[in-house]
């Protein structure tokens, strides 16, 4: 892998060079157009619209460096998905067909990405993907910026285990792909270590009513839940765990969604002590990551926060710039080619891009939540992992099948609420190690070689003390949707009319 040294460097050379042959258009060089397609309305907003702001500070980083391409400015084209997965759908199509641009960044769910994937691959462009997600997918024309799974789910469950001495996990989520398919995986990765799941239970995307969720983790009281509820009903789900009386002394939850921009929105009081893995946190001590916080703060706002969505948004464009200023063109197929010879010294450290996936290289981070609303670290991979998209607890086989059985079950990547989440349960997980064995190499975190000068690996995470305040008590109303593994159904669900969708061919 060739490396570029920051790479901004480069942009400032290639920015140098004489436009004798650029585009011109009414006289003056023509613009680059990008496309920017989040949830600014609906339930998502409130994790997407800041990653719009990242990537604009980005683009106007780039820009004030004298664009790419000997003054090409980038101009920025800003779709709203809605929080609707075939909105994301037709944005996409807008932007390339309608708006002819040159790269599209965009969605935060994997419901909405799995959307868009048929669209960018038909038309041949070129998507990259800034969210941590739930791996099973390699695509020839996603370039995925956030973590695969084993550099979140698997860490975190193995921290958990061993810091935690977790022994019962309770797995949350919202009723959509990426949800089961993580849990999925923290099923197998659970059973390897000889563990227990006391029980899964998903609330309906966008739903605020968590109280048969909540009820059933106050039933089994495990060690240790993980959460993969996502946007407005992180709100619901935690005012809830707080009003039950269920603190992270007794029952920590580590969550995948929940980051520094959501805290913003949320009483941090009634998650204080919580957990969140990443490969993120604005705490991170380094002066890469200091003025990172010092220019987000300085164009939206000193009140404002960074997260791991947000860094993982801005580095998208950065490596997407250096590779159009690698192949010396806007062409798709060419900046393409190039981006996987990218890297980048990014706020959370050097992270590349994998030129067998087109994942990212990038460290994990678990943090616990402040009362202000930051996060203490309490464990590094220290360098950047290698991603792995499909965990080797099964062959990519029964992963795909078991990812058609939840499109073919929902008529699309989601519930929608047409259907009802009782329908369908999950396959089983891999089997548990006799009594006294350890777990395969190939189920531990990092546990993959690394390829000749390219970032090492991650250590298993290993146990450093914290203290665990307890959460005090509020209250809210509501009731749950939620799909039980144990076949019943919450209020809500067993509709019988089926919504059914498929994304564009």
């Amino acid at each position: 892998m060739r490396w570029w040294l920051v790479g901004f460097v480069g942009l400032a050379i290639v920015g140098a060079v004489a436009a004798w042959g650029a585009p011109k258009l009414a006289g003056r060089l023509a613009p680059i157009k990008v496309g920017l397609l989040h949830s600014r309305t609906g339930p998502m907003k409130i994790s997407e619209e800041s990653m719009v702001e990242a990537e604009l500070l980005a683009i106007e980083e780039i820009n004030a460096q004298g664009g790419l391409l000997g003054g090409r400015l980038i101009e920025p084209v800003i779709a709203d998905g809605r929080s609707d997965w075939p909105t994301f759908a037709r944005e996409a199509e807008r932007l390339i067909e309608t708006e002819n641009v040159n790269v599209i960044f965009g969605c935060w769910t994997s419901a909405s990405r799995k959307s868009v994937k048929p669209v960018v691959e038909q038309h041949h462009h070129l998507l990259f993907y800034p969210m941590a997600y739930e791996g099973l997918e390699e695509s020839p024309s996603i370039i995925y910026t956030g973590a695969a799974p084993n550099q979140q789910v698997i860490p975190a469950v193995k921290w958990s285990y061993d810091h935690m001495k977790a022994r019962r996990y309770f797995l949350a989520g919202s009723d959509y792909v990426w949800p089961h398919a993580v849990n999925a995986i923290a099923r197998d990765y659970i059973g390897s270590l000889g563990a227990t799941v006391a029980g899964e239970e998903y609330v309906l995307y966008g739903s605020t009513q968590v109280d048969d969720l909540v009820a059933a983790i106050k039933r089994e009281r495990p060690d240790v839940v993980i959460s993969t509820v996502v946007g407005d009903t992180n709100l619901a789900f935690y005012r809830k765990l707080a009003e039950a009386g269920i603190g992270p002394r007794e029952v920590p939850v580590i969550s995948f969604s929940i980051a520094e921009d959501e805290l913003r929105h949320m009483p941090a009081r009634d998650l204080v002590g919580d957990y969140a893995a990443w490969n993120y946190f604005q705490s991170i001590d380094s002066e890469t990551n200091r003025e990172f916080v010092r220019k987000f703060k300085a164009r939206w706002g000193s009140d404002r926060v960074t997260s791991d969505v947000m860094v993982a948004a801005y580095n998208s464009v950065w490596l997407w710039a250096q590779a159009v200023a690698e192949a010396d063109k806007t062409e798709i197929a060419a900046v393409h080619k190039a981006v996987v010879r990218q890297s980048l010294s990014a706020p959370e450290g050097i992270i590349s891009v994998d030129a067998s996936t087109e994942h990212t290289w990038r460290p994990v981070y678990i943090g616990r939540i402040r009362g202000d609303g930051q996060f203490d670290i309490v464990w590094t991979s220290d360098k950047a992992v290698r991603p792995i998209p499909f965990p080797t607890t099964r062959p990519r086989s029964e992963w795909e099948s078991f990812l058609d059985e939840l499109y073919h079950t929902w008529g699309g990547w989601g519930n929608t609420g047409t259907v009802a989440t009782r329908a369908r349960s999950s396959p089983p997980a891999a089997p548990s190690p006799p009594p006294g064995t350890r777990p395969s190499p190939a189920a531990k975190p990092g546990s993959t070689p690394a390829r000749k000068g390219s970032p090492a690996p991650a250590p298993a995470p290993s146990s450093k003390s914290s203290s665990t305040p307890t959460r005090p008590t509020t209250a809210t109303p509501g009731k749950s949707a939620a799909w039980r593994r144990s076949g019943s159904a919450g209020a809500g669900a067993g509709v019988a009319v089926r919504r059914t969708y498929s994304p564009p061919r």
